[in-house]
């Protein structure tokens, strides 16, 4: 079954495992979430939930933010996110989700935007290899190649060239539920997740679980 929740990430740590080894892992503060809005095929063609995360003063939401939580008779939220699930019926308007909707052991995709390197050139950007340091070469950490003079005598599309890197949505697969401590409303993830410390995650089971 498919499930999701918000959460922001606060950090990395590393924890031990009944074998003594070490597992680095992310600390995710997962929820609580309220739905504030249920979706349906009837209504908007598809089945979704919408779900709103973090305390926000009034006089930092718009009008039609504002318009869309009293509608609903919900306090603001500072972030809202869609889900879309297999079976939205035990789903209302106003419930709240809390990071014990996963297990440690599960497989979770999460999603979050990449911390941003402003303009990069193509060894930083792209991996690619450095022209020789030596010898009177002029060439050195340029792009490469444009392609021949003559035909089709034009740069092909997709050239990998420098330019603008992260600050993109980015989504890791398959990371492993570590632990969830509903105490503090935190789930511990195996590995890294996108973007920096605070940054918004949207947190699913898998799509393409491995076991």
């Amino acid at each position: 079954m498919k499930k999701g929740l918000i959460g922001k990430k606060i950090g990395m740590t590393q924890i031990f495992d009944e074998k003594g080894l070490v597992i680095p892992v992310t600390v995710i503060e997962a929820g609580p979430c309220v739905v504030a809005q249920v979706k349906t095929v009837e209504t908007d063609g598809y089945d979704a939930i919408q779900l709103g995360f973090g305390e926000v003063k009034a006089k930092h939401i718009n009008k039609p933010e504002m318009g869309h939580f009293a509608k609903s008779k919900l306090e603001a939220k500072k972030y809202l996110r869609e889900f879309r699930l297999d079976d939205i019926s035990t789903f209302k308007v106003g419930d709240v989700v809390t990071a014990n909707i996963f297990a440690a052991g599960e497989k979770v995709d999460i999603q979050g935007t990449s911390k941003g390197k402003g303009f990069q050139g193509v060894i930083k950007r792209h991996g690619q290899h450095r022209g020789p340091m030596g010898h009177g070469s002029m060439y050195h950490r340029r792009p490469g190649s444009m392609g021949a003079t003559s035909t089709p005598g034009r740069v092909f599309k997709g050239k990998k060239l420098p330019g603008h890197m992260g600050h993109v949505t980015v989504t890791i697969q398959n990371l492993d539920v570590v632990s969830v401590d509903m105490d503090k409303n935190v789930i511990l993830v195996k590995g890294s997740v996108p973007g920096a410390k605070g940054a918004i995650l949207k947190i699913k089971s898998a799509v393409k679980a491995i076991n």
